[in-house]
């Protein structure tokens, strides 16, 4: 009843929450714009006290004020087909909602394939709908990185580009996976087992993913004592779909290879497709190895040999590094690079 009759007083303000919790209105402030600087019992006693008023954040003259619209930005260069059904996609989602689940800001995701959806997205970038910006699959000639520059916009990758790959040169702020040495790491492996015609199936070369891991794949095989074949080479989408495409091709040119790496988990899903189909024996006859450990990778026939990317880390980082360029934080780095490990199954 006490609580009732609060509210029905008017709408609770900043103020009447900092006399409950027992705080100053600073804290309070703090709080409520998820600043770090809060100890956590001042933390807990003003979320009590803001359940118990019922006290919701003026957004709006909160923007007056700070200037913020306390939401951001996921724009994935994709069709929202494969955002919805590949699980890379929903690991990123869900890493960059827990890496804000301490801020008031929210997220919203968006798909960029179309002319229209480009158009409708590119309006929508400015200052006065988001504080920054998430930038995933994004191929070369996207002009999205670019543009939040010009505008002045906060934007952190999902990876880095293709052309700054070996360049020397720095994207700004970026997460992204040790793709090199995971994919020099699997190659590895199947070398040490006495194979010797090792093929690949390459991502697209105007991503920063697809170019690094077939950048891995050819380091390991020069060590190896071999030169590169571009024989031994396919390239596809990271789609189970070209997969399948590019193994029948590697087959059909190079009908005597004994093991493949494969640039993500859904194109060696395909990959093992094409393999069944033609009577070859996973792994007595091909050797097969993954990029992703993706849930597809324990349920394929065999269990697949993959290499493991934090996916979910690596949203979380990307959000903690937006967060800090929205806050004018200081950080240590601009540029998170995370690892990844070998997951031996029964494919290689």
């Amino acid at each position: 009843m006490t609580t009732q009759r609060t509210r029905s007083l008017g709408r609770p303000t900043l103020d009447a929450v900092a006399a409950r919790a027992g705080v100053g209105r600073g804290t309070v402030s703090r709080v409520v714009n998820g600043s770090p600087q809060v100890s956590p019992e001042a933390r807990a006693a003003v979320q009590q006290a803001i359940a118990e008023l019922g006290y919701v954040p003026n957004r709006a003259a909160r923007a007056l004020v700070t200037q913020r619209t306390d939401s951001v930005a996921l724009v994935v260069s994709e069709s929202g087909e494969r955002v919805f059904t590949e699980p890379f996609f929903a690991g990123i989602v869900r890493g960059v909602s827990s890496g804000l689940l301490e801020t008031p800001l929210q997220l919203w995701l968006a798909m960029v394939q179309s002319p229209i959806e480009r158009e409708r997205v590119e309006h929508h970038l400015t200052n006065q709908h988001v504080d920054g910006v998430l930038l995933l699959s994004l191929h070369d000639a996207d002009p999205l990185p670019g543009m939040l520059e010009e505008r002045g916009l906060p934007a952190v990758l999902g990876g880095r580009p293709a052309r700054m790959l070996g360049s020397g040169a720095q994207p700004g702020w970026f997460v992204d996976v040790d793709n090199i040495g995971g994919a020099r790491n699997a190659v590895q492996h199947l070398a040490a087992r006495g194979r010797r015609r090792i093929a690949t199936i390459a991502g697209p070369q105007d991503m920063g993913a697809g170019l690094a891991r077939l950048t891995g794949y050819q380091e390991a095989v020069r060590a190896a004592g071999g030169g590169v074949n571009p024989d031994l080479i396919a390239y596809g989408d990271f789609s189970e779909e070209s997969g399948v495409a590019g193994m029948r091709r590697l087959l059909d040119v190079c009908p005597d290879l004994d093991a493949v790496f494969v640039a993500s988990d859904l194109m060696a899903f395909g990959a093992l497709r094409t393999l069944r189909e033609a009577g070859r024996r996973v792994p007595e006859d091909v050797a097969v190895i993954g990029f992703d450990d993706a849930p597809i990778a324990r349920q394929a026939d065999p269990p697949l040999t993959t290499v493991f990317q934090p996916i979910e880390e690596m949203g979380r980082q990307m959000a903690h590094l937006l967060v800090a360029r929205i806050r004018g934080e200081e950080f240590a780095s601009p540029h998170v690079l995370l690892d990844t490990q070998l997951i031996e199954r029964a494919s290689a």
